[in-house]
């Protein structure tokens, strides 16, 4: 599974790259890889105009920080594609 966090460097932004890297740690999942993505033209590909944006395999899964559980259940989704 591929997953990137599209932000800025904010706060919000931060805390999403860490919840990611939590829950993927604490899951076990293999063949994970999690990228931070903060270069503004990388980010504008995905047609997005928020950070920050969880994107799972190359498809823009949440815009904005939602919380543990919700990017939980969004990794989960993604892991079973």
């Amino acid at each position: 599974m591929d997953i990137k966090i599209l932000g800025s460097g904010c706060a919000s932004c931060r805390s999403m790259y860490n919840d990611v890297t939590r829950i993927t740690g604490r899951n076990g999942w293999p063949g994970v890889s999690v990228e931070y993505v903060q270069d503004i033209q990388r980010i504008m590909a995905y047609g997005v105009m928020a950070t920050p944006v969880l994107v799972i395999n190359e498809k823009v899964v949440m815009v904005g920080h939602r919380g543990a559980t919700k990017i939980e259940e969004a990794l989960r989704n993604g892991a079973a594609l």
